[in-house]
């Protein structure tokens, strides 16, 4: 992953860390940050240790074996090699929309999963070229980020809507002094703006951190193939295949798939969980004309 991605990323997510932290705090003091945090931590190493299985049974695939999926196999197994990393298991969900998915907390406990259909649509070096940008989520520990991005986000949500009710029932910030002085007015509409503001905000850092990724992959996956255009010709099909047919998933699944698995409208450039594959298609196209851009690092 490239050093504009690695920043971009830990801006993102040191403004989102800081943000929880300040929700924590408007709600309940120190204490309340405190409080709030230990459930991020608890949350978090939830999602850690279960979020493959989670992701799995969420998408309804199934494991494969080598002699009923032979060639997949091979695929998996060349490009494990030329990655350096240990061969993920298998997985395949029974469903027409061509798509794809990688999950697991690090190199040693991955899965990758394909659709039946990107099996027929695509040829196998663009296959490969799909498996070779899911290994490299892997590889960067994408998944794990996704998680405590994932979990860091729900916090602030969560402590949004507890603040929202505690306003409801006449009890969030309000005192006595507060009534007769203008800076505490002013402090309180501040906070009432942010409990309502903050769950956006998180949200669209979220939805900018998978963004990121995604061109990391796209990019290290390239590297782990040694061509980045087979790749770029499977986001074409993919693009047209899942707007075609697209997937039934929960919507707070969709970052993990390699194309949006649905069909959205409006702001589609701020609230998307993949950047537009014109965008992706086009850099993979440009590191093509640059063969020393191809990179395992």
């Amino acid at each position: 992953m490239n050093m504009g991605n690695t920043l971009k990323t830990t801006m993102l997510l040191t403004v989102l860390t800081l943000l929880f932290i300040f929700m924590g705090r408007l709600l309940g003091g120190t204490g309340g940050m405190v409080l709030a945090f230990g459930l991020a931590l608890l949350m978090n190493f939830g999602a850690y240790w279960f979020s493959d299985k989670v992701a799995l049974a969420m998408s309804g695939a199934k494991e494969v074996s080598y002699d009923a999926a032979p060639e997949l196999h091979k695929i998996v197994d060349h490009l494990a090699l030329r990655s350096r990393m240990p061969k993920p298991r298998v997985y395949i969900m029974e469903t027409d929309s061509p798509n794809a998915f990688a999950t697991g907390r690090d190199p040693s406990h991955a899965a990758v999963a394909v659709t039946t259909g990107i099996l027929r649509i695509l040829d196998r070096d663009e296959l490969a070229g799909v498996l070779a940008h899911e290994l490299a989520h892997i590889k960067n520990r994408d998944t794990l980020i996704a998680t405590i991005v994932a979990t860091i986000a729900g916090a602030i949500t969560m402590i949004a809507n507890m603040a929202q009710w505690a306003m409801l029932f006449g009890g969030f910030g309000r005192s006595q002094d507060d009534e007769e002085d203008g800076a505490g007015l002013a402090s309180l509409a501040s906070g009432i703006l942010m409990i309502f503001l903050a769950p956006i905000a998180a949200t669209v850092i979220q939805l900018a951190i998978s963004r990121a990724r995604e061109y990391g992959a796209d990019a290290l996956g390239a590297g782990i193939l040694g061509d980045p255009l087979p790749l770029a010709r499977a986001l074409e099909k993919l693009e047209k295949g899942s707007q075609a047919i697209p997937m039934q998933v929960n919507p707070a699944s969709a970052h993990q798939y390699i194309v949006k698995p649905f069909s959205g409208g409006g702001l589609v450039g701020l609230f998307s969980t993949h950047p537009s594959t014109a965008e992706r298609v086009s850099r993979l196209r440009q590191m093509a004309l640059r063969p020393n851009a191809l990179s395992l690092d």
